[in-house]
Formats: C-alpha cells, structure tokens, sequence
C-alpha cells in the first residue's frame, strides 16, 4: 500500500490511554499498513498519581514526565497541539498548534482520548484564587509558592499576614486532594525547622470536603485510618463542608468559618475535556457515551476512552455502570481500543472491555499510607510498599523507573529539600491560567470553519 492510500489513524491525548494506544498500535500494526499521528500539547506523557510528591518536593517534576521521542523505534507522527473540535461528518480534527496555527487534521479512524478538566463550580472568586493539581506545571508551581509562604511569613512582622501565609485549604477528600494535603503537610512540617522565626504552631493545613466520608472508595475502615492519620498530623479534617467564597487573603467556608489564607488547593474531581461538547454527541454526565467496544454508537470509525468516554463498566455486572476515571482502566483501556482499531482495519469482530478493579492505594508521604489492593486492607509500612510498588510498575519505561526509584531513595535518606524555583518571579498563576478551557469551539464553529476550508480547497 502506498502512503495515499493507508488509513490514517489519529490519537488525541497523551495520556495513560492515548500513549496505550499509539504504543500498541505501532506494534501490531505493520509500517505499510496504516499512519499513525498523536496530537498533544506537550511530547511526553504525565505519571498524574505522582503529582502530589512533585508538589512537595519528594519527586523531580522530569521523574513523571515520560518523553514520547526518546525512542528511535517509535514511528508515530507527533503533532504538538490541541484539539479544539472535531466534525464527524467530515471526518476532520480541528487542531491549535503551540503557534497558535489552526490546522485541519482529516482522518480515517480517530480514538479520542483527550482526558478530563479540574472540575469546577460557580462559586464566587474560585478560577481567580485557587490553584488545580492537574498538570505538571501547577504541581511544580504549588511547591515554589508553598515554600515561598513560609519566606514571606518570616520576612513579615504583621501577625494578620503571617497568619494568612501560614495556613493552608485544600478542597477535596478524594485520592487527589488527601495525598496533597499529606504531602505538602509534610513538607511545611519539616521545612519550618528552617526557619527559626517561625512558630510552628501557626503552620495549619485545612482538607474540606462535601462528601461525609474521606475516601469513601476505600471502605469506612480505611477511611476513617486515613483520617486520623492527617489528624495526628495535626490536619484538620471537615467533611460536609465546601467553599462558599474565595477571596486573595481569606477563603469563606459554607459553614460560615472564614480562614486566613493565600492557599487555596482545587481537587473536587474532574470532568471530561471540553473537546467531547464539540462533537454534538450524547453524553454520560458529560462523558461521551460509547458501547463496551469503545466505538461510538452510529459513526464509524470514532473510539473513545480514559477519563472523557463512559465505558461501561461490563465487570461488575451493574446496569449502567461506567468505569471510574482511574489510571488503571485508562491504560488498559488504551491497549484494548488499539486492538480494536486494529480488528476493524482488518475486518475482524471487536471484543468488549472488561476489566476488574485491582483496588486502590493511597500514598500520605513518609511512613503513611493506606492501600486495598485486591480487596485485601493494608496501612502503613505495607500499604507503602503496595502503593509505591504499584506506581512503580505502572511507570511505562525504565529510565522514569529509575528516576523515580532514586528520588525516593534519596528523599528517604536525606529529607526534604527546600528550594524555591523562582516560577513566582513575574506574575501569580491560579486554576484559569493553567487548562486552557476557554480554547475550544462549540459545533457550530466547527461545522462552519470546517466548511470554509473544504470550499476554500474546492
């Protein structure tokens, strides 16, 4: 076949399920057999679990950042990118390269895998004073400006502004938002011995939640364990309560409790990429609803998984469960829609995604954790072992392996380091600068630019 005539496959997302995908497609499928091409705006793929020890400082932000060129053996056409929107009809994903060029990408077989958004709510000051934990860069900025609080704090001699700059709120109860809250906790604990100007007392750290339970997904056992192991660290812990207000130097409570801060930590979930509303398609509270072959029902050729599709979840045998937005599914999801692919260029039968849940694990930083691998409950020095082992074997090459093995090694035998990067240095970043979710078009300007290019071709 020549290159005119191969099918063109198009990934979107370099996430655990799109670098899946590519990954498994350029083994199974021969040079001559199809193109390949992955859009996403940075060329490697983020280890997100870890975000939190990138935070605080246990692991390099490079440690869990997986180049996507370092391999010669890879064949896969990268375009550095973001999709915006997507024409089904005509088979076109509208893409904004980093130089802001709009470019048209035309396909054959298309797997969306853009992943999710830090999930947000209208509450008053939110997007302008909270910092998400969702990209890489908002991981190694939360770490210069929680260290940068503890500078400012000992440079001041106003008591109302070391107060602020000395408390910390993260929103959140999931696995997210508690290992944050753990790590970071962590990281004040041990940096303020720095600073003998310091009361340590005044250092507090606030995780907040909606939900009656921590971690409900863990059981009430483990939940409860990780509770009182923030709270022997002196974390408070409120449950049934969100944020009613944000402001730059307090953040109001829905309990009426008004707390002094300039950290506000975001990790209330996350929503599908603003790239499925593009396609004008159903959706599953906000997730693209696809069968259990990950296609989309009534277009052919469009795949979908990871955080952004509602797969259904065929293992526990519930009607109308989907599977969670977890690493763990997104990466075999990944292989499992290549394979897919990869039947319907060879006109074979595609088979069903089951997988069952191998539980979870939760890393608290230092000796703390608590892990339910297969069912079976662990706390601390094992349930370390099982939730680093995990995240270990889950790295997708052996040199992140080994960066990430030596970071902890280090970490572990020489503490915390406490340096300022200087990202600070310009201007204050907070959750909108971050995910880009004003990018992307609404159907109607897909259909109508996608229009004009093919009559201006014509």
């Amino acid at each position: 076949m020549n290159t005119v005539t191969r099918p063109r496959i198009l990934v979107v997302g370099a996430g655990f399920a799109g670098v899946g995908c590519v990954r498994r497609l350029e083994r199974k499928l021969a040079p001559d057999e199809a193109d390949v091409t992955l859009v996403t705006p940075f060329s490697y793929q983020l280890y997100l679990p870890l975000l939190p020890q990138v935070a605080s400082g246990v692991l390099t932000p490079q440690s869990v950042a997986v180049s996507l060129r370092r391999s010669k053996r890879y064949r896969t056409r990268i375009i550095p990118g973001g999709a915006i929107g997507v024409d089904l009809k005509s088979k076109v994903c509208v893409i904004r390269t980093i130089t802001d060029q709009i470019i048209n990408e035309r396909y054959d077989y298309i797997v969306l895998a853009p992943g999710s958004i830090t999930r947000t709510f209208d509450i008053p000051g939110l997007t302008e004073h909270a910092f998400g934990m969702k990209t890489l860069a908002e991981a190694a900025y939360i770490r210069d400006h929680v260290i940068s609080q503890l500078d400012l704090a000992d440079a001041s001699d106003d008591p109302a502004e070391r107060a602020s700059r000395l408390q910390f709120v993260v929103v959140g109860g999931g696995y997210a938002g508690t290992e944050t809250a753990a790590c970071l906790q962590k990281l004040t604990h041990a940096a303020v011995k720095r600073y003998p100007r310091i009361d340590p007392g005044l250092i507090k750290w606030h995780l907040i939640d909606i939900a009656p339970k921590l971690m409900p997904e863990l059981g009430d056992k483990l939940g409860r364990s990780a509770q009182e192991i923030l709270a022997r660290r002196g974390i408070d812990v409120s449950l049934g309560v969100s944020i009613e207000k944000a402001g730059p130097e307090e953040v109001t409570f829905t309990d009426g409790r008004v707390v002094p801060t300039r950290t506000l930590i975001w990790t209330a979930g996350v929503v599908a990429s603003p790239l499925i509303s593009t396609l004008g398609a159903e959706t599953v509270r906000g997730r693209l609803a696809v069968n259990a072959e990950m296609t989309l029902p009534g277009q052919d050729g469009v795949f979908a998984l990871g955080d952004a599709a509602a797969v259904p979840d065929e293992a526990k045998g519930e009607e109308g469960a989907i599977c969670p937005p977890t690493a763990q599914h997104a990466m075999r999801q990944g292989t499992h829609v290549a394979d897919n692919v990869v039947a319907t260029l060879r006109n074979q039968p595609l088979t069903p995604y089951v997988h069952k849940d191998l539980g979870l694990v939760v890393d608290l930083g230092g000796k703390d954790a608590v892990s339910k691998p297969l069912g079976v409950e662990l706390h601390g020095l094992p349930a370390q072992f099982a939730a680093r082992g995990y995240h270990w074997w889950a790295l997708r090459t052996n040199v992140a392996k080994v960066r990430v093995a030596t970071n902890w090694t280090l970490n572990a035998v020489a503490g915390d380091d406490f340096v300022r990067t200087g990202f600070q240095a310009r201007k204050a970043a907070r959750l909108k600068d971050f995910e880009f979710t004003d990018a992307y078009m609404t159907p109607e300007q897909v259909r109508t630019h996608v229009e004009g290019a093919e009559h201006k071709e014509a």
